[in-house]
Order: structure tokens, then sequence, then C-alpha cells
């Protein structure tokens, strides 16, 4: 049974990887924006914000469904909205498909397949939430920065030039495959199944006990509003950048090749997965609090690597705060996962994380608010200064948190 489980954890990770993609919408689109001349920055990034909202749809539908839909059957159905999503992108000519294709379909896909598999594998691993959130979580990271290089490498930008039609149409033919591929590997544990013991390790951080509540009796706590601020927040620094890496990018070094320019903010995505699986297995071992407390920290030294890159117009110093960068955003998603089962339990986990994840729909509207911004001021300094107000809101509402 041990080995079964982490097989699944491996089937379930290259699932995640796939599903990721939509996190590479800032490389997906720079061929997009070439194409359509006169569409305007925020324009394009309102895709990546309806996107991200429909994802947040998605989670909380899976998890309202996951009585009646099994994990084999969410992937099928997730497969089916992530190849239309795409299919409909490929032959869009108006900004309306783009939103309907890829931004409601194929985040309503992602999202579905998202909370399915998080919920299938933290029944396996019920011993290791922190870890397990984190490992799979890599993955959804890894996959924008992986399938991103493929994209670019073999999707010519420029005006005039369709060729990401093609690369989006066999996006949305190897997604349905992936996925029904992974229905028939993974499968859900019986009702007989329990966890292996977690090992008892000696810990200077203090045990935050939780409860087993359902989503009720969850959104009347503080402690869950103070957590959808800092979530909130961070994630909306997390997305801000995201969304507007590649402009970053090109705003440091306009002589930079597309080639190049995919790799540099593709370090957002390998951090940010390496970011997740660290932060997953801190929860485990030095606690909640610790944890929150830490990735604060580096979020603020992101902000401040951010602001100098572009200050100094150092090359070397942007490489280096995009890998800062997504390390300290990998750190909210774990924490959501892990906050819901640790804080509120696993028996109402599958409507409970998809809430707190509702976090994105408000977050999401960070990469419309920068892409404004960057309309308005022509530089992504103002980018840099709402990511840090974002992140000083975050940490005023972490301190308050109190177990349950």
């Amino acid at each position: 049974m041990e080995n079964k489980r982490w097989l699944y954890a491996g089937v379930g990770t290259i699932i995640m990887l796939f599903a990721g993609l939509i996190y590479a919408w800032s490389v997906l689109a720079s061929p997009i924006s070439a194409f359509f001349t006169d569409w305007t920055q925020s324009q394009i990034s309102l895709t990546f914000t309806i996107c991200m909202s429909f994802f947040c749809i998605g989670g909380l539908c899976g998890g309202l469904l996951a009585k009646k839909v099994n994990v084999k059957m969410n992937m099928i159905l997730s497969g089916i909205f992530l190849c239309a999503g795409f299919l409909i992108s490929s032959r869009t000519d108006s900004l309306a498909m783009l939103y309907i294709g890829y931004g409601i379909l194929a985040g309503f896909g992602s999202g579905f397949v998202y909370n399915g598999i998080m919920s299938c594998l933290n029944k396996w691993f019920a011993d290791k939430p922190g870890l397990i959130s984190g490992i799979l979580l890599m993955g959804f990271g890894f996959g924008s920065f992986i399938i991103g290089k493929v994209y670019q490498a073999f999707t010519p930008s420029g005006e005039g030039i369709d060729a990401w039609r093609n690369s989006f149409f066999i996006f949305g033919i190897i997604l349905i495959v992936v996925m029904v591929l992974g229905a028939l590997i993974i499968k859900a544990p019986g009702a007989d199944y329990k966890a292996p013991a977690p090992v008892k390790k000696e810990s200077k951080a203090k045990k935050e006990e939780g409860i087993d509540i359902g989503p009720g009796q969850m959104l009347k706590r503080a402690s869950f509003w103070l957590y959808i601020v800092w979530a909130t927040t961070l994630s909306a620094a997390g997305l801000i950048l995201i969304s507007q890496a590649s402009g970053v990018v090109a705003e440091i070094n306009p002589q930079a090749s597309a080639s190049t320019v995919a790799t540099v903010v593709g370090l957002i995505s390998i951090l940010n997965g390496i970011g997740r699986v660290i932060c997953g297995a801190l929860f485990d071992i030095i606690g909640r609090r610790a944890t929150m407390f830490l990735f604060d920290i580096i979020f603020f030294v992101a902000v401040g690597l951010l602001i100098f890159a572009l200050t100094s117009h150092s090359f070397i110093m942007i490489i280096i705060a995009f890998c800062v960068s997504g390390f300290a955003y990998g750190g909210v998603t774990p924490t959501n996962s892990a906050f819901a089962s640790g804080f509120y339990g696993t028996t109402h986990y599958p409507v409970n994380y998809p809430i707190i994840n509702l976090n994105l729909l408000i977050a999401s509207f960070g990469s419309t608010i920068a892409g404004a911004l960057y309309d308005a001021s022509g530089s992504y300094m103002s980018t840099f200064m709402l990511m840090l107000g974002t992140v000083i809101v975050a940490t005023v509402a972490s301190i308050f948190i109190r177990r349950p």
C-alpha cells in the first residue's frame, strides 16, 4: 500500500504539471500580443485574471461534487474542459473568444482537476499533509516552465505570425490524452484505508491543534478571514509578477532574445515549485506561524530585489529577484492546503480547501491592475510598488491569526 500511494503521488504530480500550464500565460501571451497589435496590455492581462477566477470556481465545483464525481471522472471532465479551452483559443479572432477559451474553460478545467488530485492524494497522505501538498504543487508550478519552454521553442512570434494557433491546438489534444491516461491509474483510497501514523519527533514548534468542522462553521471564525487576507494579498503579489514577468525582463534588457526571456521568466516557476515542497515540509516540522512569518520576510526581500533590479537595469539582479520571488510565492499554495486540513480537519477538506483557494478570485485582479498601471506609467516600478503594498498587508494579517 505504501508503494501504491507513492505511485499515485507520482502520477498526480504529472497531472498537476500539465494542469499548471495555465500559469505560463506570460510566455503564451507574447506571440498573441505580437499578432493582435491593437490589443492593450490590460486587455491581454484580463485573460489571466479570468483564468484564475474560473480556476477558483472550478476548484469549488470540484469540492462540492466530490461525493458524486470520483477522481477518475474528475480527470476526464477536466481534460474535456482543458481541451475545449485550448482549441477555442487556437481559433480566436477576438478577445471574447480568448476570454471564453483560455479564461473560462481552461481555467475551470485546471481548477477542477487541481481540487480532485489534491483531495484524493491528501486522503492517501493524511500523515504528511504539508509534504504531499508541496510535491503536488511543485508539479503544478513546474508546468508553466517546462511546457512554456517547449511552447517558446516551437512558436515563432511577430506581427502577422500565427504559429501560436497550432501550438494551442496541440496543447489541447495533449491535455485530454494526459488526463484520460491519469484517470486509468489513480484511484481514491477505500473507506477502510488508514494512512501510516506520523513519526513523532521532538520539535521546537508549538503544535496548533485543529478541529474537524464544515464550511459553515469555518466561515464564522476570525482565523479564517485573517488567513484569507494573508493568502489573497501574497497571491496577488505572486500573480502580479507572473503576469508581467516577460515585460519586466524586456524593460530591463530590451535586447534579450525570446528564448532568454522565456528562460528567465521560467525561473519563477522553477523556484516556485521548489518553494512549495520546502514550505510544505516546513509546515509539518516548524508549524504554521513560523512558516508564514518566514515567507513574509522572503517576500519583502523579493520585492526589494525587484525594485533594485529595475532601478539599476541589472540583468543578473532580475534573475536573482525572479528566483527569490518565485520561491516566496511558492510558500502560499501549500500553506493553503495544509492550513485547510490542519486547522479545519480532513472530513470537509474537499469543500473547505477550494473555499480558501477562492482568495485567487480577488488576487487575480492584481494582474489586471498591474497591466493598467503599466499602460498609464510606462514602467513596471508601479507594479513593484503594488506588490510591496500587498506584502505589508499580508504580514500584518498573519500576526493576528490564532489557532481554532
